[in-house]
């Protein structure tokens, strides 16, 4: 079952990644994870961005959070 959503289907309640989350490529927060071949990446936006055009064919679960970075609370 694959789960792929966007930031725009994201509800507060849906977030689960928290600060302690860190991007596996830069350290930056995470606010992307894809599941791979069983294995959880977490991605910056800036990086999520990056491979999404290549993880989103492979990945079995792509979870994005980057619509809080525009959220006013």
């Amino acid at each position: 079952m694959n789960t792929l959503t966007t930031p725009e289907e994201q509800t507060l309640a849906e977030y689960r990644l928290t600060a302690a989350d860190r991007c596996d490529a830069c350290g930056a927060q995470a606010y992307i994870a894809a599941v791979v071949n069983g294995s959880e990446l977490l991605f910056c936006a800036h990086h999520g961005r990056k491979y999404e055009e290549k993880l989103r064919s492979v990945a079995t679960s792509w979870h994005d959070e980057t619509a809080r970075l525009n959220a006013t609370d």
